[in-house]
């Protein structure tokens, strides 16, 4: 069987469902057979997952696509098999994971485009490894955080806002826009009273701070990492040990911040020096401190809300990007809480 003859079968649209007497009713859009493979991807996975986030059907005839549904996702859908199109034809590469985020994302914000995701949002911090938004919230936080000088990222586990925060910085250092990244945790399980754990001072408080240690490493060379933290290049430490400093010409990021207390917010955020960039990320369901304390994350939130030059961004358990059982988990969770 030709590519032609086996897409030929695979359309999904049933011309007599939707009473069509002929196919001059249907919008076509013409691609390369090789195109076309891609664009279907491993058992029409790609079509059918574009086909779920819009009211359309999406089959192939020869070299020709055929569109059918709704309007206005017919033009949506045109403008992507358009930009799919010019891509290919420039040699662009895709992966099934790639569009199907990229169809997502479009199909949450139709002001983006194909192009904008395989040309604009994705980027390479480090020479290691490219990082791209995998959500519409993700990318809405990307840009918050390259606009703003304090971004405070917000949600459940999971949502990536971490380990973009990381990759942001990361960027921002091999740019030289900053000379430094410090990265920092309350590390309130152990009521930053660390005394009775065993080892060094770094021994003890690592356990708390690997998450961060781990995007790191994930993002740049183990070898470039440990040279920049040994010339304090990236420093990694517990959010008590910034009181008293100004932090200047650097990229800030505090992790976990539902744990921190009132006090403890404020101190951080009055530590900002000049060419300093802050992010803030936390996760308002998971706050560990002690019953009647207050989480600084939530005061941050309420006090500074209304300040032009910082902006809050939200994710949900829609921007989870680990296993899809953990999205479910999450849900669950939430929907028994507002049941409680």
């Amino acid at each position: 069987m030709t590519v032609e003859q086996a897409f030929s079968s695979l359309t999904h649209i049933d011309l007599a469902k939707e009473k069509r007497t002929n196919l001059s009713d249907l919008k076509k859009l013409e691609l390369p057979p090789q195109g076309l493979n891609t664009l279907f991807g491993v058992q029409d996975q790609n079509i059918k997952y574009l086909e779920s986030l819009l009211d359309v059907n999406i089959g192939a005839r020869g070299n020709e696509l055929l569109i059918d549904g709704d309007p206005r996702d017919i033009e949506t859908v045109e403008q992507i098999l358009r930009e799919f199109g010019e891509l290919f034809a420039e040699g662009q590469h895709f992966t099934d994971k790639e569009l199907k985020d990229a169809f997502k994302q479009i199909a949450e914000d139709r002001a983006y485009s194909l192009k904008d995701y395989f040309l604009k949002a994705r980027f390479n911090p480090a020479g290691k490894k490219q990082v791209a938004p995998k959500t519409a919230n993700q990318r809405k936080y990307l840009d918050a955080i390259a606009n703003n000088d304090l971004v405070f990222g917000i949600g459940v586990a999971g949502t990536g806002k971490s380990y973009l925060a990381v990759a942001m910085a990361v960027d921002a250092l091999f740019k030289k826009q900053v000379s430094r990244i410090i990265l920092t945790r309350p590390a309130v399980e152990a009521g930053e009273r660390l005394g009775f754990l065993p080892g060094d001072l770094q021994e003890k408080v690592d356990p708390y701070l690997r998450p961060l240690y781990d995007a790191l490493f994930d993002l740049v060379d183990s070898e470039k990492v440990t040279k920049m933290l040994e010339k304090r290049i990236i420093e990694i430490a517990p959010l008590a040990f910034m009181r008293g400093r100004t932090l200047s010409d650097a990229f800030i990021i505090l992790d976990e911040a539902q744990n921190t207390t009132s006090e403890q917010m404020k101190m951080f955020l009055t530590r900002i020096g000049f060419g300093s960039k802050a992010v803030v990320t936390g996760d308002k369901t998971q706050i560990d401190l002690p019953r009647g304390q207050r989480s600084g994350l939530k005061e941050a939130e309420e006090v500074l809300k209304d300040i032009d030059m910082i902006e809050f961004v939200y994710f949900s358990d829609k921007d989870v990007v680990r296993h899809k059982l953990v999205q479910l988990i999450v849900r669950a969770y939430e929907d028994h809480s507002t049941d409680q």
